[in-house]
């Protein structure tokens, strides 16, 4: 911003102090034709890239925000090259245009301090998220704090996350600062939200209202300057229509909601990931995924959704004993909990197209071998070969 110093209705100091509170990284550059030795300090005192006085060349106009580009630049490498130091952020692997809709929405509210709540199943890569959205924040620079508040014990939870003084309860000797006052600068992931005990959430509600917490033991609100994301994998609507989560707490959490869809939702996402974790666990080694395992791993449903693809991956990458992985070396398919397999529509099926495609399948999971798909259809081969004759099925498709 190149700003003079006197004009009507507002001075270019009270404009450069504006822009410093408002875009600190965007460089100041005042100018005047008034210009003197206190003017000149009070404009760098309040953060002013350069001042030049009046009259001026425009060369030396142009050097100024050269500089001021290179400057900015700079400093950009820099804070770039400290959070991938840090180790925060991680990879998002995707190509469908359902995970770019989330990552879009997550970069937008990303420069906001707003609490930011991310739904979706267990696996889907909430965390992962989460952490993008903390690196391209104001924030990036401060501490990203992750706590699973499923994996701590309730009566351990409000120690943890608010802190306790020395003395507050047997154990308890030294003053212990809590989660929340560790992210001081930064963000707290309160990974598994809907897990917090009822009576845990009214003082997680007062420190949203208030940005304050309540230490245990302690005779005071001690402030907390900290940007909030949660998630959960749970419906969170239905438990407080339950009782068994606040709704004020609900609505506090929700100021913008991030849904990750699931693995079986975005397809198109498979290939990619497949070819990212196969490198990941290979070790050097080439191993290629061929086109009849690929289209098996698309079919699946995926339960478990991307936590459960990088085991799979991880499984082919050591059985595979070539360059290239089979359909032997993929763990079963496992229904989801409660999942009939196969779903049986609410319109009706014909059993003859659903036996024709179930041997399909088979025999593009066993590459066309008629005695291995009778083997894992657990039926006799000359029972197999008669259904395959019948319905026509071409055992090279």
């Amino acid at each position: 911003m190149v700003t003079d110093v006197k004009m009507p209705g507002i001075s270019g100091i009270d404009v450069l102090r504006r822009v410093r509170s408002q875009a600190p990284d965007v460089p100041v550059l005042v100018i005047t034709a008034f210009g003197n030795v206190e003017t000149a300090v009070e404009a760098m005192k309040e953060g002013a890239y350069d001042f030049i006085g009046k009259p001026f060349h425009r060369d030396q106009l142009l050097i100024s925000v050269g500089k001021a580009f290179e400057r900015r630049r700079l400093a950009a490498e820099v804070h770039d090259l400290r959070i991938r130091a840090s180790g925060v952020e991680r990879e998002i692997v995707n190509a469908s245009p359902a995970m770019k809709q989330v990552l879009s929405i997550a970069d937008r509210v990303a420069g906001s301090d707003a609490t930011i709540l991310i739904t979706g199943e267990s696996g889907t890569g909430k965390e992962v998220v989460a952490r993008r959205i903390h690196v391209r924040s104001r924030r990036a620079e401060g501490p990203f704090v992750a706590v699973n508040c499923a994996a701590i014990p309730g009566e351990l939870m409000e120690s943890e996350l608010f802190g306790h003084a020395r003395g507050a309860f047997t154990g308890a000797v030294r003053d212990r600062a809590g989660r929340f006052r560790q992210a001081a600068g930064g963000t707290i992931f309160l990974d598994e939200v809907g897990d917090i005990p009822l009576q845990l959430q009214a003082k997680l509600l007062r420190v949203l209202q208030e940005r304050s917490v309540d230490v245990v033991g302690g005779d005071h609100p001690v402030p907390v300057d900290v940007r909030i994301v949660a998630a959960t994998n749970r419906d969170l609507p239905e438990k407080v229509r339950e009782g068994t989560f606040r709704e004020d707490l609900y609505y506090r959490l929700n100021v913008v909601e991030i849904r990750v869809p699931p693995l079986r939702e975005r397809p198109e996402d498979i290939p990619p990931l497949v070819e990212y974790f196969m490198g990941e666990a290979s070790a050097g080694r080439e191993v290629a995924v061929p086109p009849a395992v690929m289209e098996e791993l698309k079919s699946r449903p995926w339960p478990g959704n991307v936590r459960e693809l990088k085991n799979a991956c991880e499984r082919m990458a050591i059985l595979c004993g070539g360059t290239e992985v089979s359909i032997d070396d993929l763990p079963p398919a496992v229904p989801r909990a409660g999942e009939e397999w196969p779903p049986l529509p609410t319109e009706g099926l014909s059993l003859v197209d659903l036996e024709k495609k179930v041997i399909e399948r088979a025999l593009r999971l066993k590459g066309g071998n008629i005695t291995q798909a009778a083997a894992y259809l657990r039926v006799p081969r000359h029972i197999l070969v008669y259904r395959i004759e019948k319905h026509g099925i071409r055992r090279d498709a």
